[in-house]
Parts: structure tokens; C-alpha cells; sequence
């Protein structure tokens, strides 16, 4: 299913994604890409492949809960940190 396949840097920082995986990912011409840029390289995604990646990653968290947390822990620490308070 993965192929292995080495691609050059070319004029203007061009890169062609071999046919054989624009095939596999239905890429055509104008498709809309993602660089992800990570500690391994460089990952590149549609824009459907990323946010199914995205929503796969925060299943089952609750973000306003955990920005809330956040909130008040570092209003604490502000609180806690301000002359003439306890």
C-alpha cells in the first residue's frame, strides 16, 4: 500500500508527488494540500485526510473543559502572585 519512492527539491522548491500516489489519494490537478511539518519531516495531506486526523486525536475530550481548567488555574497563579493578596 506505501510506496518508497525518492522525489527531488527542483526549481522554485517544487516537489512532483509521483503519479502512482496521486493516483492512490485521487490528488489531481489543483487539489488542495496540507505540509504538515514534523519531528520525522515533512507529512503531505488533503485537507479531508487532516481534519479526520484532527477529529480522531480530540475524540472523547472535552476542549471547553480543559480550556476552562486552564483558565482557572492561571487566574489562581495570578491571584497568588499579585502583592498584597494571600
Amino acid at each position: 500500500m506505501s510506496d518508497t519512492l525518492a522525489v527531488q527539491v527542483g526549481n522554485k522548491g517544487r516537489v512532483v508527488v509521483p503519479a502512482s500516489i496521486r493516483a492512490r489519494h485521487a490528488w489531481v490537478e489543483g487539489s488542495t494540500l496540507v505540509a504538515l511539518d514534523t519531528e520525522l519531516g515533512v507529512l503531505l495531506a488533503d485537507q479531508g485526510a487532516v481534519e479526520r486526523l484532527v477529529r480522531a486525536r480530540l475524540a472523547g475530550h472535552d476542549l471547553l473543559a480543559d480550556l476552562l481548567d486552564d483558565r482557572r488555574r492561571e487566574a489562581a497563579r495570578d491571584t497568588a502572585t499579585q502583592p498584597g493578596t494571600r
